[in-house]
């Protein structure tokens, strides 16, 4: 049985769980209370409060988007 390799956003959690010492859960949530913002918008939030990367951030917003 062959392992399914993650593709797309979820790809990057792992290293984002590891270099910001948080887990998905968080950001999510924490995307979720920012309130109706647009996907750029989003990702500039994390970047300049969290001081995450840009990939990172990208990935964690498209991620929450696709859910809601």
């Amino acid at each position: 049985m062959a392992t399914e390799q993650v593709k797309g956003p979820a790809s990057y959690f792992p290293s984002i769980e590891k270099k910001y010492g948080q887990p998905i859960e968080h950001w999510m949530k924490l995307l979720k209370q920012a309130g109706p913002l647009k996907h750029m918008e989003l990702v500039s939030k994390l970047k300049t409060e969290h001081e995450m990367g840009h990939g990172h951030a990208n990935a964690l917003v498209a991620f929450f988007l696709a859910k809601q």
